[in-house]
């Protein structure tokens, strides 16, 4: 619970100040019972202090253009259509840097490229944030958040040489939920001979939220020669997938709805293993995109891989129905969830048609299903799917698939899309102006 949020919504939905100081005061007893009377309700009378002190306070480092759109309404982190919009804006507010791959071409990690080096060489960077539903189960946050942050490393041609991590944990949450998150973090790491070696421990809003929720990232560093990004796809390649068996999101929804002997499924490091396999070999070389079946499972990935890469993807559902592993396939369709917009985790390899016998040899000995899904075509972006023998549309959804209960009931398409991602776009102009303005002020103090 955010109480700082909790009193600015009560003052202005015209709650008086006694009584918002009562309310309150009731709640923090609910989180914190052992504390009594005296000091909740002094509690609460500072956090309305601090609010009043912190309202109102105008110019540009105080203040922002609210959009009026929220993240839950708009799918931001829902890996979906109003997502994938949403970080183009991130790209634009970015804007364009030296980096040899950047944000936006959103691929699955940052590249740039060290001056000076013989045979050219590449630092890529690479950053993926634990799934929030895993908050009670810090193990598996730090497990998969890490194998996710490698993955990205890997998919863009690169080697991980470090790890680094950041965790967040609330007011009530207890410090061993430190300690079992760096032990799934360590546990991939040691695994890959990839250390974990700095980050970042605070409390998710100091004192102003309480409750045990619990959230972080973890992010690799990794060094490559050859890279591997999804614009390097060309009209001719052919696009090939490996087995998967998900990660937090199909652990998240084995536990959460009522499957939690499938999280055992997705404890491996297959997709680690074939990818450094195929870093080894000389048939790498040949290779023009990789990248790794998780923002909106595969709708997702081939909208953004056609996109980026400004060529039509078609992707054959027959030759995809099985690649997931069988238990995994299992619950998901007893759920009915659709297993074409969930992440999958899988390796999508994109490459000319003549070095699938290699490619599939060196993925098979690291003891992983391959097999030829789709191929990359001339034509206007856009991915298509071949159902029946009939091609269509093979676009993201507003949201990935719904995966738990709960994400099946918000699981709505907002009325007016238009609109908000009109007012999307205004609020990521208007953060573009102040960022020039506030460029401006500290070239002219400099």
């Amino acid at each position: 619970m955010d109480v700082e949020e909790y009193v600015r919504r009560g003052f202005r939905q015209g709650i008086s100040e006694e009584d918002l100081r009562a309310a309150l005061a009731n709640q923090i007893r609910v989180f914190k019972p052992e504390e009594d009377q005296e000091y909740t309700e002094r509690f609460a009378q500072a956090v309305i202090n601090e609010v009043k002190n912190s309202t109102g306070i105008g110019g540009d480092f105080f203040s922002y253009h609210h959009s009026g759109v929220s993240m839950g309404e708009f799918g931001v982190g829902s890996r979906g259509s109003g997502d994938f919009f949403a970080h183009r804006q991130i790209a634009r507010v970015i804007g364009r840097t030296r980096a040899a791959v950047g944000v936006d071409e959103m691929d699955d990690g940052g590249v740039v490229e060290v001056a000076g080096t013989a045979g050219g060489r590449y630092i890529v960077c690479a950053v993926d944030g634990m799934h929030s539903r895993l908050s009670d189960f810090p193990f598996l946050a730090g497990f998969h958040a890490t194998r996710a942050t490698l993955r990205d490393a890997y998919v863009m041609g690169a080697r991980p040489i470090l790890l680094f991590s950041d965790i967040h944990v609330a007011d009530d949450g207890d410090v061993a939920k430190i300690f079992e998150y760096t032990a799934g973090i360590t546990t991939v790491g040691e695994m890959m001979g990839v250390p974990l070696v700095s980050g970042s421990t605070l409390r998710i809003g100091g004192d102003m939220v309480l409750g045990e929720r619990m959230t972080g990232c973890v992010g690799t560093v990794g060094i490559a020669r050859h890279l591997t990004p999804r614009k390097s796809a060309a009209p001719g390649d052919v696009i090939l997938m490996t087995e998967g068996a998900g990660g937090g999101t199909i652990a998240t929804a084995a536990i959460y709805s009522g499957f939690p002997e499938v999280v055992e499924r997705t404890i491996n490091l297959q997709f680690l293993k074939a990818v450094e396999a195929l870093l080894g070999s000389p048939v790498i070389g040949e290779v023009h995109a990789m990248t790794d079946v998780t923002n909106g499972g595969l709708r997702g990935d081939a909208h953004e891989l056609a996109q980026t890469a400004g060529c039509r993807v078609v992707i054959v559902e027959d030759r995809v129905r099985g690649i997931a592993d069988a238990k995994v396939q299992e619950m998901l369709d007893a759920l009915a969830i659709d297993y074409l917009g969930v992440s999958l985790d899988s390796l999508l390899i994109v490459a000319p048609g003549d070095t699938v016998p290699a490619l599939r040899e060196v993925i098979s000995d690291a003891g992983v299903r391959i097999e030829e899904i789709g191929r990359v075509e001339q034509g206007s972006p856009g991915a298509y799917l071949v159902s029946d023998g009939k091609e269509q549309d093979f676009s993201p959804r507003f949201r990935e698939s719904a995966y738990t209960p709960v994400k099946k009931v918000v699981d709505r398409h907002p009325a007016d899309l238009a609109g908000m991602k009109m007012a999307v776009e205004k609020a990521a102009d208007m953060a573009i102006e102040k960022k020039r303005r506030i460029i401006r002020y500290l070239s002219s103090v400099s």
